[in-house]
């Protein structure tokens, strides 16, 4: 945020001074790599050609396995790659070696984002499904991906995504429970709540819950001041699933706009102006 506390983003900012060669990093996480297609995309913008673009693209590091009585839990998505998790030898001779992307690997990540971004999701879930050579990342991106999207049974009944009924699932309709509680629930739905916010962040859940809480005057989800004062935005604030909200987990929605719009690449999920959402085989429809 800016000093007036304005979301921005420093790689469209005026004050940055582009100039070649420019070396971009990238681990396997699924948002470094969605950041990737967007750089190259802006860069094109700004007029600089391919050939002074340097890409280093690093394979994740898992660790040692001695750090675990068992094999970790590795979810069907990775957002918790890092460069940082390289030692310094090995991003050095990375850092050598780094050369230019082809022409046309780079063009497929060009239009990889704006595909991302388009007011029509279904060409970027066509080639999430089909796969884009030199970007094996589309699978398992669009795993994370549909779980923000409404479903629809196969009798026509439309349910929630996936990421809001384990939320509003987490929520109780007696106990108050704060942003943090519904993200640490010692569960298999927290467990699967926080795979999500791995890539998403722990901010998300508690943005969502606000969302829930203001829609249609909190007719699903009451919000109370928690334990802690404003600037505390995971304790501040308590939430409790009302009998409506239970209702609408247990029968599904009767419209796509009984749920709080949701923003995700260039639509508003759960809007009546993006009627999108997920068939039980994964594929995406409009209704």
């Amino acid at each position: 945020m800016d000093d007036s506390g304005q979301k921005w983003d420093r790689l469209y900012s005026s004050e940055v001074d582009w100039k070649p060669p420019i070396i971009l990093w990238a681990s396997g996480s699924l948002h470094e790599r969605v950041n990737l297609w967007r750089t190259c995309s802006w860069l094109r913008h700004l007029g600089i050609p391919c050939s002074d673009v340097l890409i280093i693209e690093l394979e994740p590091v898992y660790g040692t396995m001695k750090r675990f009585s068992e094999p970790p839990r590795i979810p069907p998505f990775d957002c918790s790659a890092s460069i940082a998790h390289h030692p310094d030898n090995v991003l050095l001779d990375r850092l050598d070696r780094a050369r230019p992307w082809q022409m046309e690997r780079y063009d497929r990540a060009v239009r990889l984002w704006d595909s991302y971004v388009d007011e029509n999701p279904l060409p970027f879930a066509e080639s999430c499904a089909h796969g884009v050579e030199g970007f094996p990342e589309l699978a398992p991106l669009w795993t994370l991906l549909s779980c923000f999207f409404p479903g629809r049974r196969p009798g026509g009944a439309l349910r929630l995504s996936r990421f809001d009924e384990l939320i509003l699932t987490i929520l109780s309709t007696e106990e108050w429970q704060t942003p943090v509680k519904v993200y640490c629930n010692r569960s298999h739905l927290g467990s699967d709540l926080r795979d999500l916010g791995s890539c998403t962040g722990d901010l998300f859940v508690e943005d969502r819950l606000a969302q829930w809480a203001k829609h249609d005057s909190s007719a699903d989800v009451e919000r109370a001041p928690g334990p802690k004062p404003p600037g505390h935005r995971m304790l501040s604030k308590v939430y409790r699933l009302t009998d409506l909200g239970h209702r609408l987990l247990d029968k599904g929605l009767e419209r796509l706009t009984d749920a709080p719009i949701l923003p995700m690449g260039g639509i508003d999920a759960y809007s009546a102006s993006a009627p999108w959402a997920l068939l039980e085989d994964g594929r995406l429809a409009r209704l």
